[in-house]
């Protein structure tokens, strides 16, 4: 009996040591916590983004792609093509290379469409040009009976002739509402977020562009609904902003409408000191 007490008076030991072992744990971590001033987490920096609204939808895309797809719209205008054109060759474009100009593909495959140049589409250095690409993907749209009327995919499969013509088909909506906002047909719908700033200006080389990319200078836009493919005045102050980086762009003005890269996270903003009739306005 004597032998089973000593047992249980040992155990009670132990536990009582282990106890107070615990406890000051419990309370050495309770000061530190206590003692330590609370970690300050930085705000994240918004990333650099386009986003482009029509039709009820949103979406946001990086300026790389943005600009591209300003560039395949206003290519559509400098040919007096229909919007929907415009639809079928951004489906085509997210399908072969999301809107990213890439110097590689599938064989000798290149550039925002995937255009072969041992199909004779064209040199790879022009091919990697998205004037030229765009202009040479509408060239054998148009040649295709009844482009307009077959479902989007089918028109595409025309063109491309790629392995799986039915994998442009789920690009469609999308498409549909890039093409509504980027050839300006809902006015100012695309704006981009640019937290690092633009470059060193180069205006004059960004208003030439536009004249190659839509068939017309910034500075003499065609008076009322002048194409079927959309608002080409919407359509080229849009395209300034999605090349404002690569341009030094800092603002765009058109009509009463001003874009700021320092202020791209506000969109298009109304201002007293509206642009000249007919005129985008880039600073």
């Amino acid at each position: 009996m004597p032998r089973k007490l000593r047992r249980v008076s040992a155990f009670f030991k132990i536990l009582l040591a282990l106890t107070l072992v615990c406890g000051a744990l419990v309370a050495g971590g309770y000061y530190v916590m206590s003692s330590v001033e609370p970690i300050e987490v930085p705000e994240p920096e918004p990333a650099e983004a386009c986003t482009f609204a029509a039709e009820g939808d949103e979406d946001s895309i990086a300026p790389e792609q943005a600009a591209n797809a300003a560039t395949i719209g206003g290519v559509a205008f400098s040919k007096d093509l229909s919007r929907h054109t415009v639809v079928i060759a951004y489906a085509t474009v997210w399908q072969e290379s999301k809107f990213y100009n890439i110097e590689y593909g599938d064989l000798d495959s290149v550039g925002l469409f995937q255009q072969r140049p041992s199909q004779e589409w064209g040199e790879p250095d022009q091919l990697m040009d998205p004037v030229y690409a765009s202009s040479a993907f509408y060239d054998k749209l148009v040649e295709v009976p009844g482009y307009s009327e077959v479902p989007v995919y089918e028109a595409a499969q025309a063109v491309q002739r790629s392995a799986d013509g039915f994998a442009y088909d789920q690009h469609e909506p999308l498409a549909r509402v890039m093409a509504e906002a980027f050839t300006g047909a809902a006015g100012a719908a695309v704006s981009c977020v640019l937290p690092d700033g633009v470059g060193d200006p180069r205006l004059d080389e960004a208003r030439a562009e536009m004249a190659r990319v839509f068939g017309v200078e910034p500075s003499a836009i065609p008076p009322g609904p002048a194409y079927q493919t959309g608002d080409i005045g919407w359509a080229m102050a849009q395209w300034a902003v999605a090349n404002a980086k690569e341009y030094g762009i800092s603002a765009v003005t058109y009509q009463d409408q001003r874009w700021r890269a320092e202020a791209g996270d506000q969109g298009w903003q109304t201002v007293p000191d509206a642009a000249p009739d007919n005129e985008v306005v880039l600073d």
